[in-house]
């Protein structure tokens, strides 16, 4: 047996922790008993007791309760709910415990009298003990003493004592021996109300009995009891310590989980602010590109406004010869700089696009858009427009066109997606909602076979897929660690199901068990 000296015990054990564990446990001892007898009174009242064959609640207590106290203790249980149930809400509190009643008992019929007597000993004491109750009784409603016939003054029996010890529940009371001692260091007393107790000699104040107010014990038998009290003792000392150690280890371990699963949790939104903050930088670039092509494009019609305001301001007739020959270079290489930009009409009408019709349509377009521009042409501007299917606006074409610039990668993507072995509509849906804004284009160029293919992948997604035993999950709360890990369901247990995580294999505990709709379908990240 391990044993500890005072010292390595005094400095080993913290007090505060010491003194709260002791404190719950017996909070947790009233709670308990509290609780038993609710149960106690729901078992009485609705008879649940003849569903096992007993005819009365008596006989259940003797029955199924004799380790106990069976019904006497059953008794004075419901007795003391009886008394607590009387009281008002605030001095319900000072009653920690159903023995604590037991002075009250007799007052229970006069509720006045019993506010006043626990009123009285809260008064005293914040939490009154059943002496402190018995003395509040012993004011409220004193007793009044009753003359005993004894047949024999000079016997021990019929003999009036008085509960000498404050700690017993019937101190202050008077009570009569009526019955043979059934020891030397305890006697049978009969209390007015009926009741009788076995009570310790120590705790009667009686000096003309003539019983011993002691147990004498041998030598040798004190010597035994002395040593095993020691040893209880040190069993006490040595359970409070591993008590006190297993309490330690289980907040540590608790306090250390939480601790992960939080770092694990910070770790995962900095990935997913990361991501954001990179497609937003991306996004911003962007925006830029195209606040300066804006920012050009208006600096180009505002040239050619003035150029337009200058022409219609002096009419040919009156211009004579003031274009001179350096004015002329000078417009010559504006107009030569503008036609550089566009395309070759009469290359494309000499070789086609080798891609395909839809590309060559596309560089009509923009070839024409270009011409409008340059020539300030706006039949040219309106064809372009036509064929490249948009609003007659220099800024819809080049909107249109930059669209158009996308569909052979669209139609290249979609078809090696196609052609994978067990493409799925997900497969599909994740590159082709890329191209979404030009998906009646990508989709005049796929074959009727690839229509079809994806006509069937998304039929087949629309039926609503159940997980079960196979399945292949993660969590669904995304606050939680799960959340990102793959696990297999091992066992169905019908609303349950049992979970074997990957990421578990190398721990002791490797499966646990959720509701359905605690669990989704596992994807991988994308990378």
């Amino acid at each position: 047996m391990l044993t500890l000296n005072r010292s390595e015990t005094t400095s080993a054990l913290d007090y505060n922790i010491l003194n709260t564990s002791i404190q719950d446990t017996f909070a947790a001892i009233d709670r308990f008993e509290w609780q038993a007898i609710e149960e106690l009174r729901v078992m009485r009242n609705n008879g649940y007791y003849s569903d096992a064959g007993y005819a009365s609640f008596e006989d259940y207590c003797e029955k199924e309760l004799t380790k106990h106290g069976g019904y006497r203790r059953v008794r004075d249980l419901l007795s003391a709910k009886k008394v607590v149930d009387t009281l008002p809400e605030e001095l319900r509190e000072k009653i920690t415990k159903p023995s604590q009643t037991r002075p009250l008992l007799r007052l229970a019929k006069t509720p006045d009298k019993l506010h006043e007597a626990v009123a009285i000993a809260a008064k005293e004491k914040p939490f009154p003990t059943a002496a402190d109750f018995a003395k509040a009784v012993q004011q409220v409603a004193p007793k009044v003493k009753r003359a005993t016939k004894t047949e024999n003054p000079n016997t021990q029996l019929c003999n009036s004592v008085t509960v000498s010890q404050e700690s017993h529940p019937r101190y202050g009371e008077e009570g009569t021996i009526e019955a043979d001692a059934p020891n030397r260091w305890q006697q049978i007393v009969t209390f007015p109300d009926g009741e009788r107790l076995l009570i310790n000699n120590t705790d009667l104040d009686a000096p003309s009995v003539p019983f011993p107010r002691e147990r004498t014990y041998p030598a040798e038998y004190t010597e035994a009891i002395a040593a095993i009290e020691e040893r209880h003792k040190q069993e006490l000392e040595r359970l409070s310590q591993e008590l006190r150690i297993g309490l330690q280890t289980e907040a540590t371990a608790n306090a250390e989980a939480q601790v992960q699963e939080q770092i694990q949790s910070l770790q995962n939104l900095y990935k997913q602010q990361r991501e954001q903050n990179v497609q937003l930088q991306r996004r911003l670039d962007e925006m830029e590109s195209l606040r300066q092509l804006e920012t050009e494009n208006q600096q180009l019609r505002q040239r050619i406004q003035d150029l337009e305001n200058a022409v219609e301001q002096r009419p040919s007739q009156q211009w004579g010869n003031t274009m001179t020959q350096q004015a002329t270079k000078v417009l010559n290489k504006q107009v030569k700089q503008a036609l550089e930009k566009t395309i070759d009409l009469r290359s494309l009408a000499a070789e086609p696009p080798k891609e395909n019709a839809q590309e060559c349509l596309r560089l009509m377009g923009i070839a024409l858009k270009n011409l409008s521009e340059a020539m300030n042409n706006t039949k040219a501007l309106e064809a372009a427009a036509i064929i490249l299917g948009s609003e007659p606006t220099p800024q819809a074409i080049a909107y249109r066109a930059e669209q158009l610039e996308m569909l052979p990668q669209a139609v290249s993507d979609i078809r090696q997606v196609l052609a994978r072995p067990g493409c799925s509509w997900q497969d599909y849906w994740n590159v082709a909602q890329e191209y979404e804004v030009i998906k009646h284009d990508y989709w005049a160029e796929l074959t009727t076979q690839e229509a079809d293919l994806i006509t069937t992948l998304q039929n087949a997604s629309s039926q609503p897929d159940t997980i079960g035993l196979g399945s292949i999950v993660a969590h669904a709360d995304p606050y939680r660690t799960l959340y990102v890990e793959r696990g297999e369901v091992v066992q169905d247990l019908g609303e349950e199901l049992v979970v074997a995580w990957d990421c578990w294999k190398e721990q002791s505990k490797k499966t646990d068990r959720y509701f359905r709709d605690e669990l989704r379908f596992w994807q991988p990240e994308k990378e």
